[in-house]
């Protein structure tokens, strides 16, 4: 590495010394870059990370998951794995879906990758003729703002309600991306007899086909002892329209239903899969932040959003914000600026005591100016302020 001669280095010094105009337009010039730059810097917990992944999903509806595994996992996956770039793969095989993520090398071309997936997928053409074609999506790196939480003393269906009205009011805020977890819906179990099965000949597959047709969530069938099972979500389907559903036409103009077949029983909310605060059931909804989001204007737009939306509800029901990294981004911005006042005034009151006033006001402001040249550079080089570039600056 070359390094600059002295005599270059007192060229440069005595440029400015000569030309004292130029010094203060460069001093001009970082300080308004840095000016300029400051409100457009966006706010995150954590740098942009890429993640090198590719998640390939299938629905195979009524299908049990060794089924999934055997005629969907096992067929994809050793095509997957030859694709250019790969380095693993991990897949899960649950009722009625498959999924297979796959892990590429580090700095891999993952645009170039999704279209070789996509390649790979269109080879292949002996999956299930009943399945759906494979979804590909890209892996996305995902910074938490903060999770809201809504609980009270109201019915399930009502407290589901309230989260989608404030996730419907984060949308039109331009807050895309949440997550809602912790409410698990009651459930239908479809129990069928083996001995109905055989007397009405009639299969598991063709029960669960009908029921797809009907209900929104995906049915999953098995078979268990001497009965066999339909399990399927209730939000858009009372056990009684369930019961109702037509199998088949016999040949003598009759029908077929699912309670000619099947015993009906609607299991209540599971406490194990559901979030309760204290003894009021609760919905988490977790906010993220998108690539281009900043993290601390999000969070006020939340904490506007859930005040507005607080009033309206009913006594006793609650919005909380619970860990929220945007207060842990504030914290440090703040911390930065108190050190930053703090070294300036220690700065300037020993420069007053042993140099005149022009001298310390010129040699002071490089403290500022220099802060504000960083500022603007990490703007020009696409840095973040973020929890690692805080720490670099403070």
């Amino acid at each position: 590495m070359s390094r600059l001669s002295p005599d270059a280095a007192n060229g440069i010094l005595s440029y400015f010394t000569r030309h004292k105009t130029m010094a203060n337009l460069l001093l001009v010039i970082l300080i308004v870059a840095g000016l300029l730059a400051l409100p457009k810097m966006r706010s995150q917990f954590f740098p942009d990370i890429i993640i090198d992944n590719i998640n390939i999903s299938v629905v195979w509806q009524g299908a049990g998951a060794e089924d999934v595994d055997s005629a969907i996992v096992r067929v994809l996956e050793p095509v997957l794995l030859g694709v250019d770039g790969v380095s693993g793969a991990s897949s899960t095989s649950n009722e009625g879906r498959a999924r297979i993520s796959l892990e590429f090398e580090p700095s891999w071309d993952m645009g170039r990758a999704k279209v070789d997936v996509e390649t790979a997928l269109d080879s292949v053409t002996s999956l299930p003729q009943d399945s759906e074609d494979p979804t590909i999506i890209r892996g996305r790196w995902s910074d938490r703002v903060t999770d809201v939480v809504i609980s009270g003393p109201v019915a399930v269906d009502q407290l589901g309600l309230f989260a989608d009205e404030f996730v419907m009011r984060l949308f039109t805020a331009g807050v895309t991306r949440t997550t809602m977890r912790g409410l698990a819906a009651p459930e239908t179990v479809v129990s069928v007899p083996t001995s109905n099965l055989i007397m009405y000949d009639i299969t598991m597959q063709e029960i669960a086909m009908a029921i797809s047709e009907e209900v929104s969530a995906d049915p999953a069938g098995d078979v268990d002892g001497a009965n066999a099972r339909v399990r399927t979500g209730v939000e858009k389907r009372l056990a009684r329209d369930i019961q109702s559903i037509v199998l088949r036409s016999n040949p003598d103009g009759s029908k077929l239903t699912i309670a000619d077949v099947a015993e009906l029983k609607v299991n209540g909310i599971d406490r194990e899969r559901t979030y309760f605060v204290g003894k009021d059931p609760a919905i988490s909804i977790r906010v993220d932040r998108n690539q281009q989001g900043d993290a601390i204007d999000i969070q006020h737009k939340v904490e506007t959003i859930a005040r507005d939306l607080e009033a309206t509800l009913p006594e006793g029901t609650k919005l909380e914000l619970i860990r929220t990294r945007a207060e842990t981004i504030s914290s440090r911005l703040n911390m930065l600026l108190d050190n930053g006042l703090m070294g300036l005034g220690l700065v300037v009151t020993l420069l007053f005591l042993f140099l005149n006033t022009r001298t310390a006001f010129w040699v002071a402001a490089g403290i500022p100016t220099a802060m504000l040249t960083a500022i603007a550079l990490m703007y020009a080089a696409g840095i973040t302020i973020n929890m690692i570039s805080l720490f670099a600056l403070i």
